[in-house]
């Protein structure tokens, strides 16, 4: 059964750093792709970055570029998300999300979700 966790989420102020990560277990196809996406209360899902099996290609939203880093370590099955100059907008929760193939934008081209982490970033 694919699984999808995140993990390090929490409370930080407005300025500061989180390290999200996202262990998939149950993934035995090879390669895949994963990103991250968010949802804040009352707002739509939110693309937040993305990136191939490989590592070679990443995409961010705008509103997170130049602040976020997207990578993997695929011997760990692990994807993290590296967050800086964190704002009260970037306030919510974060899903990791795999597919067998795509990697990109679009939440409803992934298979596999997780759970969630919340995030909260105090002014």
């Amino acid at each position: 059964q694919v699984q999808l966790v995140e993990s390090g989420g929490g409370l930080v102020q407005a300025g500061g750093s989180l390290r999200l990560s996202c262990a998939a277990s149950g993934l035995t196809f090879r390669p895949y792709g994963m990103g991250w996406f968010r949802q804040a209360p009352g707002k739509e899902r939110e693309f937040v970055a993305a990136i191939r099996w490989s590592g070679s290609t990443t995409i961010y939203a705008d509103s997170v570029k130049g602040r976020f880093t997207i990578s993997r370590d695929n011997a760990k099955n692990t994807m993290y998300l590296q967050m800086g100059s964190l704002e009260p907008e970037d306030t919510a929760i974060y899903y990791c999300a795999a597919d067998r193939r795509y990697f990109g934008r679009n939440g409803y081209e992934y298979d596999y979700w997780g759970q969630g982490t919340q995030v909260t970033v105090s002014s």
